[in-house]
């Protein structure tokens, strides 16, 4: 198959993991190209997420390379299964490959949480909060792409409603639920519609009140992606230029510990559930 000009970040990140066991086994390019009978720039590429590798191949690279952690490495050859086109692709090249980016590292979770400081969570979104959101984006938005994002965003909520949902959590801070986007009578529908998503099984919110104080971090909206095992858990940050995304160790330790804060302070569920039901009559 030929090279990939643009591979999404799940893509990448199989690459990366593949030469991660490969310099954990102290293999050299090299090996790996007489071994699959490729030269090096090649093995480079797959390693880049440039280019398909077979998953016959990830086995095959995976036992050479020694590494026995047997669920790691069928959760590798999952990411290198053909599939077919995912719902999100239809939308590629008309939103940025971030929001699709972040759109294939949901689906393939098993469990996501996110810590909001002034957005409501994006799955919980309602159309109109969307809306304002992006009518808010610099530099504007035409109307076109605005209300394409509405759509792309609703579509998007469908992991938490598919026949195997992801188990979701929000750390909501109290200045999400009180910045008016679009006024109050689109916030009240917002509260309102977090209050009923809050009591579907899969998900959790929770509020970070005002009183809590000051936080770690700088305030921005995290996502912190669950994989089918630890190795591949994920970290996806909103940044003013779009999605970045980090798996190193060192940082995924940060992060978990900032929602682990969140939770230790924040309000019970079923207090936020009524802290924000209460704003609704305010």
């Amino acid at each position: 198959m030929p090279p990939r000009s643009t591979p999404s970040e799940r893509q990448k990140r199989l690459g990366a993991e593949l030469r991660k066991i490969r310099l954990d086994a102290d293999k050299t390019t090299e090996f790996a190209a007489r071994l699959l009978g490729l030269d090096r720039m090649k093995i480079s590429n797959i390693e880049s997420g440039v280019r398909v590798i077979t998953p016959e191949r990830v086995r095959t690279l995976a036992c050479n390379y020694d590494c026995r952690d047997e669920p790691y490495v069928d959760a590798l050859v999952a990411m290198a299964e053909p599939r077919p086109k995912a719902w999100w692709e239809t939308y590629r090249g008309q939103l940025s490959a971030g929001l699709l980016d972040i759109t294939e590292l949901e689906w393939h979770a098993t469990s996501v949480r996110v810590g909001a400081f002034l957005h409501v969570p994006g799955l919980l979104q309602t159309d109109g909060y969307v809306r304002e959101v992006g009518n808010a984006a610099l530099p504007p938005l035409s109307a076109h792409e605005v209300e394409l994002r509405v759509a792309f965003r609703m579509q998007r909520q469908q992991v938490l409603h598919r026949e195997s949902p992801i188990t979701y959590i929000a750390y909501v801070h109290e200045a999400a639920l009180r910045i008016e986007f679009g006024g109050m009578k689109v916030m009240r529908a917002q509260l309102e519609h977090l209050c009923e998503m809050s009591e579907q099984d899969n998900v959790e919110v929770r509020v970070v009140p005002f009183t809590s104080g000051a936080f770690p971090g700088a305030g921005q909206a995290l996502l912190f992606a669950k994989g089918v095992v630890p190795q591949l858990d994920t970290v996806q940050l909103d940044t003013a230029h779009g999605p970045a995304f980090t798996h190193a160790p060192a940082q995924l330790d940060k992060y978990r510990s900032q929602l682990d804060w969140m939770e230790s302070v924040s309000l019970s569920a079923s207090a936020s559930r009524d802290f924000t039901l209460s704003l609704t009559r305010a």
